[in-house]
């Protein structure tokens, strides 16, 4: 069995694969403070009757990347494979500092390479939305990265004095009758009309339609108010990245 540990600003997403089918996931918070030895703790409790084999991660976390790794190979004591931009691929990064581009985005290009057609646009709603664009020849040409949903609203309601912290969640109309329905509407439904505009303006530059894909927490959400609808919506898009990456390079 593979472990899949994909290490974001917000959340660690955990994956089990066997016979490259993921067959159990969990999700927890991010915190950056946490041990090597509580990382280690909480892996082996939560894993202990599975017989793991491997291990690969992908991490925007510089500060967790090292901590987790090692704390796999002290309490699972299992090897694991760290993504970057020179492990083998089905894809070819062409943006102009590889070395830049995030483990997540790596994953889901990949993924969205082996799983759909080409030329496809990965929109992912994380901490921030990012697109992430494989052209028709399989390519990794780059993409965008904008402020998530959360930060927005994390933004509004931290630098004005009157503005509430909110969730995300539906918003029930377009106009807002109230201060929390008016908040919802401009991050939610601006932000589908800001995805509208973006997928439109790259398929303009790569000359023709793409495959949509969305993964990540607030996929649902937003998919309602789109004009263009995503085609699919693989919220384990990220994961099925990895287990592709590690067969690529054991």
């Amino acid at each position: 069995m593979l472990l899949t540990i994909d290490i974001g600003n917000t959340n660690i997403t955990l994956g089990i694969f066997e016979n490259d089918k993921i067959i159990h996931s969990w999700r927890l918070s991010t915190e950056i403070n946490r041990t090597e030895d509580e990382y280690g703790v909480f892996l082996k409790n939560l894993l202990k009757d599975k017989h793991l084999t491997s291990a690969i991660i992908s991490s925007v976390v510089v500060q967790l990347t090292e901590r987790i790794q090692i704390a796999i190979k002290k309490y699972l004591n299992i090897e694991s494979l760290i993504i970057n931009h020179k492990l083998k691929m089905n894809i070819d990064i062409k943006t102009q500092i590889p070395s830049q581009v995030g483990a997540d985005r790596i994953a889901n290009a990949c993924a969205a390479a082996e799983l759909y057609k080409t030329p496809a646009i990965v929109v992912d709603f994380g901490t921030a939305t990012s697109f992430d664009i494989v052209n028709s020849k399989n390519e990794f040409i780059g993409g965008i990265i904008t402020a998530g949903m959360q930060i927005q609203a994390d933004a509004l309601s931290s630098r004005t004095s009157k503005l509430p912290k909110l969730s995300i969640e539906v918003p029930s109309h377009t106009i807002g009758s109230n201060t929390i329905d008016a908040m919802l509407s401009g991050i939610v439904i601006g932000h589908a009309a800001m995805i509208d505009g973006l997928i439109e303006k790259c398929e303009q530059e790569l000359g023709q339609k793409a495959v949509i894909i969305a993964t990540g927490g607030y996929s649902s959400v937003i998919s309602s108010f789109l004009k263009r609808k995503f085609d699919y919506i693989n919220p384990d898009l990220t994961l099925i990245g990895m287990n592709i990456l590690y067969k690529l390079n054991s």
